[in-house]
């Protein structure tokens, strides 16, 4: 029988606000939790707000460009209105959202996905339409962290714990945005499948991987 050498411990917090420290809230919650081998998890949206990235809707005025573009792509996707296209113009600014634009068309011609977000950036595809998050942020547009490399390296120095920023799913979907180094990001991406936080009554944004087994070096 395969053990897994990993178990996930959510971590219940606060309702987290732009109010807060993420990299002190990390070390807060996870005092006596989290060990030197282990790995703190963060999910992505709840680092984006504490970087005052959620955005009500009726706070921002569309443009013109941004009404026509959100025509495009699926109903379903995170750019699919104009209030969250127009923020993702104000990310990247309109030639690169333009270009994204031109090979996603040229990508269709041929075949390709994916091209959209290649060319205008991959830091769009982090844009959570009306995410469902949790409250009082389920009705916020959110956008994606800021330099979640610098802030997963802070929390390793605060904590000891190596730390990941990662954005999961409910169809075993891991995307890690950061990594304090590469195998914590492999560690991450096998014991958070099953999506461990909790946006709901949960409250559990912080989930921290505790390593049963011995694993291969990490990287220093």
């Amino acid at each position: 029988m395969n053990i897994t050498p990993y178990y996930p411990v959510p971590i219940r917090t606060h309702v987290i606000s732009a109010e807060d420290d993420i990299v002190e809230l990390a070390g807060r919650y996870t005092e006596g939790v989290a060990e030197p081998g282990d790995v703190i998890a963060l999910a992505e949206s709840v680092v984006a707000i504490t970087q005052q990235r959620a955005v009500l809707p009726q706070d921002v005025r569309p443009g013109l460009l941004a009404r026509f573009l959100c025509r495009f792509p699926g109903k379903h996707g995170s750019l699919a209105t104009p209030p969250a296209m127009q923020l993702a113009i104000r990310e990247v600014g309109t030639i690169r959202i333009l270009l994204g634009c031109a090979a996603a068309a040229t990508g269709r011609l041929v075949g390709k996905r994916g091209l959209f977000y290649r060319v205008a950036g991959q830091e769009l595809a982090l844009i959570d339409d009306v995410a469902g998050t949790m409250w009082p942020y389920e009705k916020h547009i959110i956008l994606g962290p800021r330099k979640p490399d610098q802030i997963v390296d802070r929390i390793r120095r605060a904590t000891g714990a190596d730390a990941v920023i990662a954005d999961v799913n409910d169809i075993k979907c891991v995307d890690i945005l950061a990594a304090s180094n590469p195998e914590s990001g492999r560690i991450a991406r096998e014991s958070l499948r099953d999506n461990p936080f909790g946006n709901d009554d949960q409250q559990t944004p912080i989930v921290v991987i505790k390593v049963l087994a011995e694993t291969p070096d990490r990287a220093a």
